[in-house]
């Protein structure tokens, strides 16, 4: 496996575009990401009881159909706590999607995703006349991939591609993908979309299955401020236009698939953290030692949540007692007087933790480590082989800057 250029558009037979529409100010706000041939599709979505009208029209379509043919996503507009009119406009802007395709294709055919403001009905004069636009652009190639990329951001402040070729057998096969998220990220998925482009052939069940596994070990890890919220999605295509040996769990080239595919959502949720809102640092959780892998999991998920724990990395200050204070609280059992606690980055690493007593450090080496860009936070419980990784970012003035106006 190694990474190459394309986005979305890196897998055979995929189009994309993205331009301004006129639902944001002089910023692209609408994409289309559009196969060639019909795909095998799978989706993972938001935990949160409120969810937006796209949401439900995707968890229908991933229940009900057997294919798809694209996505249509649209930027500064949540549809969500939108009502009955929310459902009727997420079906036009599928409807209108696929007849900009070709008469054969109906809405069923259409995933529709939107991310913005909540609670405000979308100007579908504007949306409709967009689609249109936007049908007209569609194009192969990495300028057109970059294009859709930038359409479905928001508070973000860049753009989230990866694309990335593998071997299966005698074929090339290639997984791209983008993805939006900057705010409003928590475990169990947030105000993040992550869209995944692939030319393998690949069952939906298959493809559901797979992509269940890996969000929890992605974008499950990740947070930025401890909101989940009513749109977060995450969709996989497969068109199968690569003509590969068809992957199935326990197949010949299952894991060469599955770590590529792993590696891309991996990817793109560390890129949302490192772009989180006001965010100056990004920060890792490694727990080893646990009893098993949730417990691991659990407990670094914790830490990179805890409102304490950013506030102590924004202000660089090795207050290690609020990290094993937020292990404490996670629900996760574990024995503090067996966990070890050090610190790394590019200026070195420290311990300050051992075995569950404090030990003496330097003051002025720990400010230089954690006075970095990137930090990790390595806990070691001592109590079984079960490790688990997190990510999160620092929490800063700017945070509360850009939330304290994000309507106006």
């Amino acid at each position: 496996m190694h990474t190459i250029e394309g986005g979305v558009t890196a897998a055979k037979g995929f189009l994309a575009s993205g331009i301004a529409s006129g639902i944001k100010k002089r910023k692209k706000d609408l994409a289309l990401v559009v196969s060639l041939q019909e795909c095998t599709f799978a989706g993972s979505f938001t935990t949160n009881l409120v969810k937006a009208a796209p949401v439900l029209w995707d968890q229908k379509l991933v229940a009900e159909s057997k294919t798809v043919k694209g996505i249509v996503i649209n930027s500064g507009n949540a549809n969500a706590c939108t009502g009955k009119q929310g459902m009727e406009d997420t079906k036009t802007m599928a409807s209108l999607t696929a007849l900009a395709l070709g008469k054969s294709f109906g809405s069923e055919s259409i995933l529709v995703c939107s991310t913005g403001v909540i609670g405000v009905p979308l100007p579908m004069d504007t949306v409709t006349k967009g689609i249109g636009l936007c049908a007209k652009e569609l194009k192969e190639g990495k300028e057109a991939a970059s294009l859709a990329a930038e359409a479905i951001c928001t508070t973000d402040t860049f753009s989230k591609e990866i694309a990335v070729e593998v071997a299966i057998g005698d074929t090339m096969v290639h997984i791209g993908g983008m993805a939006k998220g900057s705010g409003m990220i928590h475990p169990n998925m947030a105000t993040m979309l992550s869209f995944i482009t692939t030319d393998a052939v690949i069952e939906k069940s298959v493809l559901q299955q797979l992509l269940g596994n890996t969000v929890v070990d992605s974008y499950n890890m990740i947070s930025v401020d401890g909101d989940t919220s009513t749109n977060d999605t995450v969709l996989v295509l497969a068109n199968g236009m690569s003509q590969c040996p068809s992957l199935v769990p326990g197949g010949p080239y299952w894991d060469d698939f599955t770590q590529a595919f792993d590696y891309v959502h991996t990817y793109l949720a560390k890129a949302i953290v490192r772009d989180g809102e006001g965010a100056g640092k990004f920060i890792e959780v490694q727990v080893n030692g646990a009893r098993d892998k949730k417990t691991a999991q659990t407990l670094a998920r914790s830490v990179v949540k805890s409102n304490l724990v950013k506030a102590a990395f924004f202000g660089s200050d090795a207050n290690w007692g609020r990290i094993l204070c937020a292990m404490g609280y996670s629900g996760a059992s574990f024995d503090p007087a067996c966990v070890t606690l050090s610190f790394a980055s590019a200026k070195g690493s420290l311990v300050v933790v051992k075995e569950g007593q404090p030990i003496v450090f330097d003051e002025k080496l720990a400010k230089t480590i954690l006075l970095e860009k990137e930090v990790q936070v390595f806990a070691n419980v001592g109590e079984g082989s079960g490790s688990g990784t997190a990510w999160g970012c620092d929490l800063s003035y700017e945070y509360v800057r850009i939330n304290g106006d994000y309507r106006s």
